[in-house]
């Protein structure tokens, strides 16, 4: 019986197969924060302190929501792009134990497809 050769760079060893340590627990939201502007985004904390990041031509939001969003099972943060009539929007979800990183790169990759018309 004939085995087939190992890939180069993969390995079979026990070493390969160890758990890793994955980045737990929501960490800072000044990380998703700070890269909104007063120029271009108006920012509203309202009375049960989640905060609402919207763009100017109200277009992008984003909400962050602590203790989850009100209606839903969790849900602690909520990016939202409209749509044209040609093109529908979309939005993301994240829930409320989702790192701040995580949540910061998909923010950071939102705002990278804008530009100014």
């Amino acid at each position: 019986m004939a085995v087939a050769p190992v890939a180069p760079g993969f390995s079979t060893t026990v070493e390969a197969l160890r758990l890793r340590e994955w980045q737990l627990g929501p960490g800072q939201p000044t990380l998703v924060m700070d890269q909104f502007s007063a120029e271009d985004f108006h920012l509203i904390v309202d009375d049960r302190a989640d905060v609402h990041v919207s763009s100017k031509d109200g277009r992008f939001y984003l909400g962050w929501f602590p203790l989850g969003r009100p209606g839903t099972d969790g849900e602690g943060w909520r990016i939202a792009v409209t749509g044209t009539a040609q093109v529908p929007g979309y939005h993301l979800s994240f829930d409320t134990e989702t790192p701040a990183d995580i949540v910061a790169a998909a923010v950071a990759c939102v705002l990278e497809t804008s530009r100014r018309v």
